[in-house]
């Protein structure tokens, strides 16, 4: 028995007047999914506690079938773990996002999508001049990095840039243990990396600078069990975001590296379908995530969002019934949290998802998975971890 769970990250949103009051997953053209929905049980999850913010580490740690209130330390270890960087007992790390900001304002929690060349450079000399000896900035993918303090604490309240674009700093600097370290910190980013020849290039072609280093999310590394003991098989996973294949790492499963997977719109759906296909011929499990519906969803855009999910069907869905067709397989699709175009952030409460099982199909009628499964859902999930039990039931 093949097990496959799809996330497509954010994909989950409320009704937006330019789809005529359909939400994106309502509006895309999704065949396959449609296809399967009529055989499968299509529910109703809760998959983040409502106590707890609905990140996507939080979110893909229930998911992948651990609980994050017993798990979850921070998403700065999660990200760490994807990188390769061990932690000591006395370390804390922070992913450690480069924005744009202006002198008083969070303007874009991406600083453009800067690509990852720039990026390498403005950190590199940013570990150069800024550090201390006791903090370790190590570079990642675009906008997304780390930072490691030997030394530092996690008892301090940070908040996400793409939760607070349009936010005064003032309002969502660091609170707590060490705060006024992580504000000059901060603060000291923004003059060194203000005015460096890639910002000026940057303006000059109309781009976001890169003008800022913003540490968040901190904590120690999470003990979590490897899926094997737990689960009983081995297990892969397709991803491109290093919060995603930071837990595939602390799980145990083969993190596989998908040439062409981004973490945005551009990515190679094909790509992570014919890999995921590959992996389930000597693994039982295969974890297959895909970021573009909830970049879509951050930069306030239904036409992409659209696009992304239609591509995830097309491509990926599509593939995978074809390839198990006539096999013993099960498929658990469903998004880790909403990412509202509307208002550009996640979003709390209950996201749909689908549960196929070739051995046991059911007959549905009218089944869609969508969100207006929440008004008369045939299953509802309390809680996100307790999808894996199902699927593995």
């Amino acid at each position: 028995m093949k097990h496959i769970l799809l996330v497509p990250d954010g994909a989950a949103d409320t009704p937006l007047p330019e789809l005529g009051g359909l939400t994106p997953l309502q509006a895309a053209r999704t065949p396959n999914l449609d296809a399967l929905a009529a055989v499968s049980t299509v529910g109703s999850v809760q998959v983040t506690p409502l106590e707890m913010y609905p990140g996507s580490d939080a979110a893909n740690m229930a998911l992948l079938g651990y609980n994050p209130s017993e798990f979850y330390t921070g998403r700065g270890p999660v990200e760490a773990a994807a990188m390769g960087i061990t932690l000591t007992q006395d370390d804390i790390a922070f992913r450690c996002s480069l924005i744009t900001a202006s002198s008083d304002t969070l303007l874009d929690y991406s600083a453009g999508h800067v690509t990852t060349g720039e990026a390498h450079e403005l950190v590199t000399i940013a570990q150069q001049e800024l550090c201390s000896p006791q903090q370790t900035l190590y570079p990642g993918i675009s906008y997304r990095h780390i930072l490691i303090w030997h030394g530092g604490s996690a008892n301090v309240t940070t908040h996400a840039p793409h939760e607070n674009m349009g936010v005064r700093l003032e309002q969502i600097f660091p609170k707590g243990d060490k705060e006024d370290e992580l504000i000059d910190f901060i603060r000291r980013s923004q003059a060194l990396l203000n005015d460096h020849p890639i910002n000026v290039h940057r303006r000059k072609a109309g781009l976001e600078p890169a003008n800022t280093l913003w540490p968040w999310s901190p904590g120690k590394t999470p003990l979590m069990r490897p899926f094997k003991d737990v689960r009983g098989c081995s297990g892969a996973l397709v991803a491109a975001v290093d919060v995603v294949k930071g837990l595939g790492q602390l799980a145990g499963l083969e993190v596989l590296n998908v040439p062409g997977a981004t973490g945005y719109f551009d990515t190679d759906y094909s790509a992570k379908a014919s890999y995921a296909i590959v992996a389930a011929k000597t693994r039982d499990f295969v974890w297959i995530h895909v970021e573009a519906p909830d970049e879509a969803g951050h930069a306030g855009s239904a036409s992409e969002k659209v696009r992304a999910i239609e591509s995830i069907d097309r491509e990926i869905v599509g593939p995978l019934a074809e390839h198990f067709s006539g096999s013993d397989w099960r498929l658990m699709v469903v998004p880790d949290h909403m990412t509202p175009v509307a208002t550009r952030k996640h979003g709390y409460g209950p996201v749909p998802f689908l549960y196929y099982d070739s051995q046991r199909p059911l007959h549905n009628t009218d089944v869609k998975f969508d969100e207006a499964v929440h008004g008369n859902p045939m299953v509802v999930i309390p809680r996100g971890e307790v999808l894996m039990d199902l699927l593995f039931a």
